[in-house]
């Protein structure tokens, strides 16, 4: 009999085919590419950590109009942030000379612009109500009576981890299986804690520490863009691997013409662990926002999402006036081998290539 960490108790338990899971990437995975990536036999997925439940629920409505396939829904579980005006303030001024030099005014005071969904109880209620095979949890793990509530739904439960530790408070929360996050990874680094001290392990490495240790499927996640880092990540024990950044350049992803041709630049070489756009640490293409970022210490930016309140006004004045170097182009350290194909062609590719390595 298979072990309860194998790939194909993952596969069964995920309702998927291949041990291919498209990573759920807000405000870039949309339901299109979600449902194609599902339909191709892997694991699409959606974010709706920086949306309210209305908006989740027209996602996943829209999904599953596209496609009868399993898919994973992704929220965000930051503890909620405490305001500080004095620091808040003083990150708009901080940020007033490049609006000024775009031609516009930074926002007058800052807002949580989302909830986390430790205490979005209309969240909780729209996922019960529309019962998406798979729920994932990034930044930590919700309360035990929310995670209760969803298992009892009969939901599959999948959480984020960047370290040993974090896996297993994970798995003492829950979960079904967890993602080991390397430090390569693009977007929002995991980590349950922002302020705490981060080993930064790689992907590789993280892995196998959790296959040693976890009685729960590993997905390992960071630097993978092709079925040969697929196929390496299941020969470390991993059941599947989760790819982001590979299909950011697919059409049916949301990302912007600026996102597009700053991956498909020599930017791509030089992403960068920035906090000065959100508030959290998280890896992104090299560009004028992580330039300014590189230069400001970590105390003096305000908490996550708020900071991410002035960044989205900043990227929003950048994009008027023609600059898209302020924008959350989120990618990992395999960028440089992005591929442009429809998101089931990718998915195909992908398969094809597990096959040869």
């Amino acid at each position: 009999m298979p072990s309860s960490a194998s790939p194909q108790v993952l596969l069964e338990l995920l309702g998927i085919e291949l041990p291919i899971i498209q990573a759920p990437m807000a405000g870039v995975s949309s339901p299109a590419m979600a449902a194609a990536v599902a339909s191709a036999g892997a694991l699409g997925s959606i974010g709706i950590g920086a949306t309210s439940a209305a908006g989740a629920r027209q996602m996943m409505a829209e999904l599953r109009q596209r496609s009868s396939a399993p898919f994973n829904v992704n929220v965000f579980c930051h503890q909620p942030p405490k305001s500080n005006p004095a620091v808040e303030a003083a990150w708009i001024e901080r940020l007033r000379p490049e609006f000024n030099r775009l031609g516009a005014e930074p926002p007058t005071v800052l807002t949580e612009i989302y909830k986390s969904f430790v205490e979005d109880d209309d969240m909780l209620a729209a996922l019960l109500a529309d019962k998406p095979k798979v729920v994932s949890f990034h930044f930590g793990a919700p309360p035990p009576d929310r995670v209760q509530a969803l298992r009892n739904a009969d939901i599959v439960l999948v959480g984020s981890a960047t370290s040993v530790d974090e896996a297993r408070m994970l798995v003492r929360a829950g979960v079904h299986a967890v993602v080991a996050q390397g430090y390569e990874a693009g977007g929002h680094r995991g980590v349950f804690d922002p302020d705490a001290p981060d080993d930064r392990l790689g992907t590789m490495a993280l892995t196998r520490l959790l296959v040693r240790q976890l009685d729960v499927p590993v997905i390992a996640a960071g630097g993978i863009m092709d079925g040969a880092g697929v196929s390496a990540a299941l020969r470390l024990g991993a059941a599947a691997a989760q790819l982001g950044t590979a299909f950011i350049a697919c059409p049916e992803s949301l990302a912007d013409a600026g996102y597009r041709a700053a991956l498909a630049s020599d930017a791509a070489r030089h992403t960068v662990m920035t906090r000065a756009i959100s508030g959290r640490p998280a890896r992104c293409l090299s560009n004028r926002f992580t330039s300014v970022g590189q230069v400001i210490p970590v105390h003096e930016i305000p908490a996550y999402p708020v900071a991410y309140d002035a960044g989205k006004a900043l990227n929003a004045a950048g994009k008027a006036a023609g600059e898209p170097g302020f924008g959350a182009q989120w990618a990992g350290q395999g960028a440089p081998l992005a591929r442009v194909l429809p998101a089931a062609n990718l998915v195909a590719t992908l398969a094809a290539e597990m096959k040869v390595t």
